[in-house]
C-alpha cells in the first residue's frame, strides 16, 4: 500500500475506508460482513478509517470492530462533529464524548468540522468558543488533527481554508467534479499551504461505475489499459501529488482487494496525454448523459413527507442513461410498489433538502421534473393498479 504524509510526517495510507456505505442487514449495519472487509483493508495495509456521528450505527460498528480485534493503534480514525447540530461548546462536549464512547477509544486521530459549505459556518463556531474548546480537547489528548469537510464553491474554500490553522481538510473530488465545489483550485491551495487532502466521493456515489452511459463503458473497455471505470478513477487522482488520501466506501470483500491492488501500484504523474484524453472524453459522454447530479449521501433523508429523494433521482437518470423503460422500471419497482409511495406531490416545501443536500440540488423544482418524466398518466394509472393489487 502507498502512502502520503499528514502534515506531521506521519504516513496515511493512499486508500481510506468510508465508513458510510457499511454492508447493511435490513434496518441496520452487517456487522460480520462489516468487520470482514474492514480486517482485510487493515491487513492489506489501509490505516485511515473514515466515519461520522451521523452516519448511522458507523462510530459504534467500527468502535466494536477495532476493540475486539485490537488494532486501535494500528489504524487513525476520522470522525466528524455535526457543526450544523451545534449551538454551544456544551453540545460540542457531549457529541465528542458520546463519539469517543461509541468507538471506544480515548482519542480521535483525524476531527473534522462536518460539512462545512460557507465562512459563516465556521464564524458561528467561533462566536460559541469552538476555538477555545479545540485548544482544550488537544491539551487532553482527546483530538490530535483538526480538519473540516467541505461542500461548497471553490472560492468559499479558499475563504474557509484560511480562516483557521487546519492540519487536513476534505473535500469532493474526481473527474467529473474537477472544476466544481473546492474543484482543482481548491486542492492546489491546500497544498501550496502544506495542508493535507483527503477525498471523498471518487466514483460519485458508485456513478462513476454502475450510473455510466453505455458509450462511456464501452470506451473504457477498450482502452489498451485494461482498467475498470473505478480504477480509471481512483488512477486520475492518485496520479496528483497533492491528494493525500482517497476514500472508498467500500462494501464488499471484492471491492476491498480491487481498490487496495491499485492503491499498491499506483505512482503520480503516470497519467499522460493518452490517459487524460480517455477521462475527458468519457466526462463529455457523462455530462450529455446525466439529468441530476445526486450522489445518493441519502442526507436529505428522512424527508417530512416520506418522498424517496434518492431514489426518484437515480431513476430518473437511468431515463437519460439507460433509456426510458428502464428508468420507469426502476422507479416502478423501488418506488410506487410501496404500501404507501410518497411522490412528488406530497412535497411540503419546506426546503430541508436543500439545505442538507452537499450537491446544492434544487431538489423542490427537480422532483417535480422528475415525476413528470418518470409517471406519464399511463404509468400513474398502472401504478395504482398494480399497488392495490401486489399489496391485496
Amino acid at each position: 500500500m502507498g502512502h502520503r504524509p499528514d502534515r506531521s510526517g506521519n504516513p496515511i495510507s493512499l486508500l481510506g475506508f468510508g465508513c458510510m456505505r457499511f454492508a447493511r442487514s435490513g434496518s441496520g449495519i452487517d456487522v460480520p460482513r462489516a468487520e470482514e472487509q474492514l480486517m482485510r483493508a487493515i491487513e492489506l495495509g489501509v490505516n485511515y478509517l473514515d466515519t461520522a456521528y451521523v452516519y448511522p450505527g458507523s462510530e459504534a460498528c467500527l468502535g466494536q470492530v477495532l476493540d475486539r480485534n485490537g488494532c486501535r493503534d494500528s489504524v487513525n480514525i476520522a470522525t466528524k462533529l455535526p457543526q450544523y447540530l451545534v449551538r454551544s461548546t456544551s453540545a460540542a462536549d457531549r457529541y465528542l464524548d458520546e463519539e469517543l464512547s461509541r468507538l471506544r477509544t480515548d482519542h480521535i486521530d483525524y476531527y473534522l468540522m462536518h460539512m462545512l459549505t460557507d465562512v459563516a459556518s465556521w464564524e458561528r463556531l467561533c462566536q460559541l468558543g469552538i476555538e477555545g474548546w479545540i485548544d482544550r480537547r488537544r491539551a487532553a489528548g482527546q483530538i490530535r488533527n483538526v480538519g473540516f469537510s467541505f461542500h461548497g464553491s471553490s472560492d468559499m474554500f479558499l475563504r474557509v481554508l484560511d480562516a483557521y490553522d487546519w492540519d487536513f481538510c476534505q473535500i469532493q473530488y474526481n473527474y467529473v467534479d474537477e472544476h466544481t465545489q473546492a474543484g482543482r483550485e481548491g486542492l492546489m491551495a491546500a497544498a501550496e499551504r502544506g495542508i493535507p487532502v483527503i477525498i471523498m466521493e471518487p466514483l460519485r456515489g458508485g456513478n462513476l461505475v454502475d450510473g455510466l452511459p453505455r458509450a462511456a463503458k464501452r470506451l473504457i473497455d477498450e482502452d489498451p489499459h485494461g482498467w475498470g471505470p473505478a480504477e480509471l478513477a481512483l488512477r486520475w487522482l492518485w496520479d496528483q501529488p497533492q491528494v493525500t488520501c482517497v476514500l472508498s466506501g467500500m462494501n464488499s470483500l471484492q471491492m476491498v482487494e480491487e481498490n487496495c491492488r491499485v492503491a499498491s501500484s499506483v505512482r503520480a504523474g503516470e497519467f499522460g496525454e493518452p490517459e487524460r484524453e480517455l477521462v475527458a472524453r468519457v466526462r463529455e459522454l457523462i455530462a450529455a448523459s446525466t439529468k441530476v447530479g445526486c450522489t445518493g449521501c441519502r442526507y436529505c433523508q428522512p424527508c417530512p413527507a416520506g418522498i424517496d429523494i434518492p431514489a426518484l433521482f437515480s431513476a430518473w437518470n437511468s431515463m437519460y442513461l439507460e433509456g426510458k423503460s428502464r428508468g420507469r422500471h426502476q422507479y416502478y419497482q423501488t418506488v410506487e410498489l410501496r404500501d404507501h409511495p410518497a411522490f412528488a406531490s406530497a412535497c411540503l416545501g419546506c426546503g430541508r433538502c436543500e439545505r442538507l443536500c452537499p450537491q446544492h440540488i434544487p431538489v423542490r423544482e427537480a422532483i417535480v421534473e422528475a415525476d413528470r418524466d418518470l409517471r406519464p398518466p399511463l404509468h400513474r394509472l398502472a401504478g395504482t393498479v398494480a399497488r392495490r393489487f401486489v399489496n391485496s
